[in-house]
Formats: C-alpha cells, structure tokens, sequence
C-alpha cells in the first residue's frame, strides 16, 4: 500500500510517540507527548486500544468509519489498517493506547481464548462508547499495566502483565453488553432489516447464482463487521446469526416441500444447495424427517 506507515514493533509505536520503551512486548503510551501531527494510514502489527480523549476526526477502517469520538475505545487486531480523517489538517495527539505484541500472550491463559475478544474484528460504527466510571475502570487497568512495566522485568512479568490485560478485556466485555442495550437506538431496526434481507435473499435468484447467504454476506449487507453483527444478534435472539439464518432456512424449505409440483431436487437447488443430498442431510438433522418424510406426513 502506498503512504502506509507501517508498525511491526512495539519500540517502532514507542518512538513514533516519544515513549520510552519499557518492554519490547507491550506498552501503555501516552499520546500527549506525541509531537502534533496530520492524520496517517497506519498499519498495526500489534493488539492495540485506543482510549481517545481529543477531538481528531472520525477513523476509517477500509469503507467503513469509526463511531469514534471523546471517551471512547477502538480495538484493533494485528494486520488492519486505520486511516485518520486528513480533513482535520494538524492536531495534537491525547488519550492512551495499550499496545501488546501476540508473542506477549502466546502460552497465557490469555492467549488460549484471545479469539473470544471479538470487538477487536469490529469496523463500523462499532467503538466502545465509555461512562465516566468505566472510563475510570479502563484508566485504572492501564495504570496495572503500566505499574508493572515500570519494574525490572523478571519471571512474574508476563504472567501479571497478561493477567492485567485479560481483566481490561473482560470489563470490555461487559461494556460492549451494557452498550447493546444503551445505545438500542443505534441498533433499532437491525433484526427487521435481518429478517427482510433473507425473506429478499430467498425470493430472488441468488440462492442458485451465489449460494447459501453467509453471516459475512448479511453483515456487509447491513454495514457491520461480522463479529459485531454476530454479537448483536445473538444477544437479541439468543441465537448466532448463523443458527438465525439456518432457522430460515429450514422455514423457506418446509413452505417449498409443499408445493408438490418440484422435486426435492429442485428444492435444494433453489435454495443454494450445490448437492441435494447435503440439503436432504441438513433438513433431516434440524427436523428429524428428510425431506420426503416431511412431505408425506404432512
């Protein structure tokens, strides 16, 4: 990529920001004492979460944009790019990023479930908004952290340090739940427009010419990151979105059995089905009847 400032290293971040490296694996940095700057493409080979406390412009993560203002936490996993709001011109740096290196949590506890955080593959929209007291919480965690860079490192280092970072995570978690249900608003309408996009999907030709529709399919189509439309869904419904979609899956084929003028055949193949005897397996996994049996029972 062109114009992309590239870190790979935890000392590169450091040194961007005037920071003393304290360990080669992790840091907290304070962005105030980064010189003033103009917005960059940045690319991250490192865990990072921004807590931003100045007004610098919204952030982009490919085509989609960061609701991302004061008092707020942006997660992002190593390999994305964020690119800053060039508009805003020069800007001076405030807030604190927790920067850590995957080696950092390889053999942790942490690092055996670091897949279970999946608010760092979010994209749009999707920035963890704070109260007061959860910004306090998060401050209190990096000040853990930091506490522990700040001495000699020795045996403990990385069990401590790694432990203080699951904690921050698992408040994170917490956050996230408490901010599906205060910010509804800004997820109103999200399982209609759901539900509509399948009733669309299976009345349309896609089926034949694309396939099964995918969680990632209906999440682009909605504007989220599929790790938070999983999430949402799956808070609304109690489902996973792939569970929900299957659900209607199963519905459109029990209305298509029906119609006794097509063959089972046919029906999988309407419905994305590349082989009739995977959809004949399906339905008779989730309805303990194939497809025929359904037919003549009903």
């Amino acid at each position: 990529m062109d114009n992309v400032r590239r870190f790979e290293t935890i000392s590169q971040y450091n040194a961007f920001n005037n920071n003393e490296t304290l360990h080669p694996l992790v840091s907290v940095v304070d962005l105030s004492k980064a010189s003033p700057r103009q917005a960059h493409t940045i690319y991250f080979g490192f865990y990072t979460v921004f807590l931003k406390e100045v007004k610098c412009g919204d952030l982009r993560y490919g085509k989609n944009t960061y609701d991302y203002q004061e008092g707020t936490l942006v997660f992002i996993a190593p390999g994305q790019v964020i690119s800053g709001d060039s508009s805003i011109g020069m800007y001076q740096p405030k807030g604190y990023a927790l920067v850590f290196h995957p080696d950092l949590i390889h053999g942790t506890p942490l690092g055996k479930h670091m897949q279970d955080y999946t608010f760092f593959g979010y994209q749009s929209n999707e920035a963890l908004h704070l109260s007061e007291r959860e910004k306090k919480l998060v401050l209190d965690g990096f000040s853990k952290i930091e506490y522990e860079l700040e001495h000699a490192i020795d045996k403990h280092s990385k069990r401590l340090i790694a432990s203080n970072i699951e904690l921050l995570l698992n408040y994170c978690v917490r956050f996230y739940d408490r901010q599906f249900i205060t910010r509804d608003h800004a997820h109103k309408g999200i399982l209609e427009r759901f539900q509509q996009l399948l009733n669309t999907y299976f009345l349309s030709d896609k089926p034949q010419t694309v396939g099964l529709p995918s969680v990632a399919y209906c999440a682009d189509e909605l504007h989220l990151s599929a790790n938070y439309f999983g999430d949402l869904i799956k808070k609304e419904t109690g489902k996973s979105a792939q569970e929900y979609i299957q659900a209607k899956l199963i519905d459109v084929a029990k209305e298509k059995i029906f119609d006794r003028g097509k063959s089972v055949n046919q029906i999988a193949y309407e419905l994305g089905f590349k082989y009739p005897q995977h959809f004949t397996r399906f339905f008779k996994q989730r309805v303990g009847q194939t497809p025929n049996e359904y037919r003549l029972l009903n």
